[in-house]
């Protein structure tokens, strides 16, 4: 039942021509990078949208990036069996797949929550962004707004932020220069870029947008809010959209 019931919905935030795999994170590894760091993976809810769970092995430190439906437990569990401090949850913008166990976490954590101030409405009153809602989700205000170029540390890992309006008009990626990852929400997927013919969507900006990933370093690997990995490099086709 509740397979037929969500795949029309399957493609909310994909450009056509994508094609999920319907991967999930069950119990991602702890991955090592240049420097290392707990970056865990869990891909949750009806369309198996990813929340991220960043965290610093040297001083225990955390943040969660994203906070689909179903999410929590798997958060709670796993911040609880690396020994993190969650001490705060960013938003790569606010669809509901995004936001629907957000309040839940900043219940259960006790910790803020960001997004850009683009997207805060829809966090605190989910829906007001004209998309339909197709279970009851609890809002929640937002407690700091994301800007683009701003710093953000968690113990000793660097992140920037970029604001990459086009799916949303507060659309933002989280960049790890350090580590070279790039969490690109639903800006950038493997092979394509979020959708632009909803509500949303801002299609005059995605240029721009995808012209700031395209100046990364090749090698930078992105992890989208839906679906597989991919890299700067092999989206090479960003820098001519």
């Amino acid at each position: 039942m509740m397979a037929s019931l969500w795949a029309p919905v399957a493609q909310l935030d994909r450009a056509l021509g994508y094609e999920p795999r319907g991967q999930r994170f069950e119990s991602s590894p702890v991955h090592h990078f240049k420097i290392m760091i707990i970056f865990d993976i869990f891909a949750a809810g009806p369309i198996e949208t990813n929340t991220v769970l960043i965290g610093c092995p040297k001083t225990h430190h955390a943040l969660l990036i994203d906070c689909p439906s179903e999410c929590a437990t798997w958060v709670e569990k796993r911040v609880k069996a690396l020994g993190l401090h969650l001490d705060l949850i960013l938003l790569t913008h606010s669809h509901w797949d995004h936001i629907a166990d957000a309040a839940k976490l900043k219940e259960i954590f006790k910790v803020p929550i960001w997004v850009h101030a683009e997207d805060a409405l829809n966090v605190e009153k989910p829906g007001a962004d004209g998309l339909p809602l197709y279970f009851p989700i609890e809002g929640v205000k937002p407690d700091g707004a994301l800007v683009d170029g701003q710093a953000l540390k968690v113990g000793e890992i660097s992140i920037k932020v970029i604001h990459t309006p086009g799916h949303t008009p507060g659309s933002v990626c989280f960049y790890l220069p350090d580590e070279g990852i790039l969490v690109s929400g639903d800006t950038l997927f493997r092979g394509t870029m979020g959708r632009l013919d909803l509500p949303t969507g801002r299609p005059a900006l995605m240029k721009g947008s995808l012209n700031k990933l395209g100046s990364l370093p090749p090698q930078t690997r992105v992890y989208p809010g839906h679906g597989e990995p991919t890299t700067i490099n092999e989206e090479a086709w960003i820098k001519k959209y």
